[in-house]
């Protein structure tokens, strides 16, 4: 499972690295709805939460799907722009200038992603011009709750009254806790891009991809960028551009922008753990899958305390060696189990550090 960009044709010019106001504003609010996504950031949401005025508070309820479930691509007005070379303007004003260019279709495709889980990556009409979308969409509204049914409703009925009301609202956002953050986040995500925009033009695309994630790799010879996640996807550059958008507020986010016709983004955080590199999705299947039997988990439990010979692992399970030996297979495919020998014995032992971090890896894999 993997999100796939097919970058055939696209010139090194095309590639940028820049900071975009507007998406770290659509962070910080995902941040705020869903600060257990992110436990590095509880200070700064406990401080913003305490101080937020109450009506802002409750309009920041009113449409938090936008933002609470993932991140909408309203936040990232700029890949939408026809051509697929537009780039985040250098402040939010000049962002949400770019929002106000979307097309009204683009604007309710875009609202209603998560509203309604209408088609993403795929050509087609939208709900403001189909009647039977329109009846579909707020079919999945309603069955997601009267609030989102009600912004469905409204947005369907009158796009630029729903439009205005969000451009004020992330103006009120800015001037309420938005602003100031931005004047701290904004020479980290200044000094990131810089230091891809100098990888791009020295080492090349591969180098600034591999400094994004680890989760990103580019197959030259097929001229594709594969970003390892746990969803499908796939979009192309085109004639257009790539974008390379960090952000300080957004680990473990790893998103990828493929809705179709507009350019790709990659949105990616800086500033994460200094964790070892992160396994794949593919491995941390291996590892869950491993550790669901219950006899392997009742060899974990030994492994775990001190190293034992398969001989007496089989002995202390009542099981014979070749049955053990298939499970503590399958727990070294997985990385699980390190194996040493002692003289003409074979120990096993469980690898306590990589299990210990199998909750946060989960977590990071879930979210990224």
């Amino acid at each position: 499972m993997s999100v796939h960009i097919d970058i055939a044709g696209l010139r090194p010019e095309r590639t940028a690295a820049v900071p975009s106001p507007l998406a770290e504003l659509g962070m910080a609010l995902h941040a705020l709805s869903e600060p257990g996504h992110h436990p590095g950031l509880q200070g700064w949401v406990t401080g913003v939460t305490a101080r937020l005025d109450p009506h802002l508070a409750d309009r920041m309820c009113e449409a938090d799907f936008l933002w609470r479930t993932t991140f909408s691509d309203l936040f990232l007005a700029c890949a939408g722009i026809p051509g697929g070379a537009a780039l985040p303007g250098a402040t939010l004003a000049e962002e949400l200038d770019l929002l106000d260019k979307l097309s009204d279709e683009q604007f309710v495709d875009a609202a209603l992603e998560f509203t309604c889980a209408l088609p993403y990556s795929m050509p087609g009409p939208g709900p403001l011009g189909d009647e039977a979308l329109r009846r579909r969409a707020l079919e999945l509204a309603a069955a997601r709750g009267p609030q989102q049914l009600r912004f469905s409703e409204r947005l369907l009925a009158d796009p630029p009254r729903i439009r205005a009301w969000f451009r004020q609202f992330l103006r009120d956002c800015d001037e309420a806790f938005f602003a100031e953050a931005w004047s701290r986040l904004r020479h980290q995500l200044a000094a990131d891009t810089r230091h891809k925009t100098d990888l791009l033009r020295r080492k090349g695309l591969a180098e600034a991809l591999a400094a994004v994630s680890p989760a990103v790799t580019l197959d030259e010879r097929a001229h594709r960028i594969t970003v390892d996640k746990l969803g499908e996807g796939r979009t192309a550059t085109g004639e257009g551009g790539l974008l390379l958008i960090p952000t300080s507020l957004g680990w473990p986010h790893l998103m990828v922008l493929h809705r179709h016709a507009w350019q790709p983004v990659l949105h990616y955080p800086v500033g994460s753990p200094e964790l070892a590199k992160p396994p794949t999705v593919e491995q941390l299947t291996l590892r869950l899958t491993a550790l669901s039997h219950p006899v392997r988990m009742r060899i974990c439990r030994h492994l775990a305390r001190s190293a034992y010979t398969t001989s007496e692992l089989a002995q202390v399970h009542g099981m014979t060696a070749p049955e053990i030996s298939r499970h503590l297979g399958v727990l070294k495919k997985a990385g699980l189990v390190t194996t040493r020998r002692r003289g003409r014995y074979v120990l096993h032992q469980l690898d306590v550090t990589v299990v210990a971090r199998l909750g946060s890896d989960f977590l990071e894999g879930i979210l990224r």
